[in-house]
């Protein structure tokens, strides 16, 4: 995944459940890199950091609504 791909809520509204894991994963081993950098002082743009955070989130939250919509409809 490149750095700078922000995922848009329609893009990731479209990606089936094992496709909102994998970038949950990818985007977590980023937030890892990106503390990492940060603690031993090689981070240049701090603003990835935010970004990152909140793409993690915006995943979470689609993933559970999908989790939902799908044990409301069995």
């Amino acid at each position: 995944m490149a750095k700078s791909a922000i995922h848009k809520a329609g893009d990731v509204r479209a990606k089936t459940p094992d496709e909102l894991n994998a970038l949950l994963l990818d985007l977590r081993k980023e937030q890892f890199n990106l503390r990492f950098q940060r603690a031993t002082g090689q981070q240049e743009g701090t603003g990835r950091v935010r970004e990152v955070r909140r793409e993690i989130a915006r995943v979470k939250t689609i993933s559970a609504e999908k989790q939902r919509s799908a044990s409301a409809q069995s």
